[in-house]
């Protein structure tokens, strides 16, 4: 505990924001956003014994507060290499020991159980804070549009996937990763017959519904099924969003996979989160907060990881990329905004004081990552070499 109150009380005098104690004195510079302490001996304690984990801990029971938290969060993000200083940073073998060996995504029935942990939920829940294309994936905004609506911005996101796999009428295209089906529902209004797979029971009976209600279930079939179980031959393949859950030892079957159903001439777009190679070789065998709470077992790539695991294990490379990881930023401040203004509605589901400020953590943190550069996310053109 002692050490951690140094390390706060040093980071707070270098970086632009500031800490308020109890008594109400406060350190660290007052033009920058403020970390309130509200029970300081409980948040020094987790911070010590589990660093950053112990951090989004301290949040989620009330030890400490802020009224900018993704301002806080931002600073941290933006200063991450120097928040500890280079001795004491291999102190943290002492509380990180990594992912836990069953939720490293593996088999079908461990990715199956890492899916159902953060997607089923709720539908409810999700369908609280997202718009009506029921997208939980960045969108893409026209930059001449500020207050263009979400759902505009989701269905420009889809379209720009489904343009880089060059689908068309008459084509059978393979969606790994269903979500609540909007993607496919998407490529069915354009002519094309959708194979869709996911491991979601609860997504894909909403995501069934859904089709059924928008008049084009004749041409979407949805499968309960891992993607290394998929057969057949498709004129396109696409995947939102959804490799970040297959782990870095499975990304090379992940890639197979793709490049054996995809018929000659055939086209995959992916959209992908992405990180800094450097940060994806330090963190890799990291055990997280998100992970702990949000994604087990998940894995965020780097662009160089996409582009070696395609070089040395497919005949596919990327032939056209776009980044829209600013748009995940704005993204994720409505989806948070339309969240805490729903507050009420969560509860009323059945989830807890705790469960609600995790999430708002969850939410203002990945916009924090994304706003600072951190984290990117790229829609990825891939063909054959």
């Amino acid at each position: 505990m002692t050490v951690a109150r140094g390390l706060v009380r040093s980071a707070v005098k270098r970086l632009p924001m500031h800490l308020v104690w109890p008594d109400g004195s406060v350190e660290g510079d007052t033009n920058g956003p403020g970390l309130r302490l509200i029970r300081p001996e409980a948040f020094f304690t987790r911070l010590g014994r589990q660093g950053l984990i112990g951090f989004g801990e301290g949040w989620m029971v009330g030890d400490w507060d802020s009224d900018d938290l993704v301002g806080v969060l931002r600073v941290m993000v933006d200063h991450i290499e120097e928040l500890v200083p280079r001795p004491l940073r291999n102190l943290r073998r002492l509380y990180d020991r990594g992912q836990p060996r069953e939720e490293v995504a593996a088999d079908a029935e461990v990715s199956q159980e890492n899916v159902h942990r953060h997607y089923d939920l709720s539908n409810d829940l999700f369908a609280l804070f997202l718009d009506e294309s029921m997208m939980y994936s960045a969108a893409w905004f026209d930059p001449q549009r500020p207050e263009e609506p979400l759902v505009d911005a989701q269905h420009r996101k889809i379209d720009g996937i489904l343009d880089l796999a060059g689908v068309r009428a008459g084509q059978h295209v393979l969606e790994i990763g269903t979500g609540w089906g909007e993607a496919a529902i998407r490529a069915a209004r354009r002519g094309a017959r959708v194979t869709t797979l996911t491991l979601s029971v609860e997504q894909a009976e909403l995501a069934r519904a859904r089709a059924e209600r928008a008049g084009v279930s004749d041409r979407i079939t949805i499968d309960v099924r891992d993607y290394r179980e998929a057969a057949g031959s498709y004129d396109a393949v696409i995947s939102i969003e959804m490799i970040e859950a297959v782990g870095e030892r499975f990304w090379p079957e992940y890639f197979r996979t793709v490049d054996r159903l995809l018929v000659p001439g055939g086209r995959f777009g992916l959209q992908s989160i992405t990180m800094p190679h450097h940060r994806l070789e330090a963190t890799k065998s990291s055990y997280t907060w998100i992970h702990k709470y949000v994604f087990p077992g998940g894995l965020i790539p780097s662009l160089e990881a996409v582009d070696e695991t395609l070089a040395r294990h497919t005949t596919m490379q990327v032939v056209e990329r776009r980044s829209i990881g600013l748009d995940y930023a704005e993204t994720l401040r409505r989806w948070r905004a339309t969240f805490l203004a729903r507050e009420e509605e969560v509860r009323a589901l059945g989830f807890d004081e705790t469960f609600v400020r995790m999430w708002d953590f969850y939410l203002a943190y990945s916009e924090a990552g994304f706003a600072s550069h951190y984290l990117d996310d790229y829609q990825l053109g891939i063909a054959r070499r």
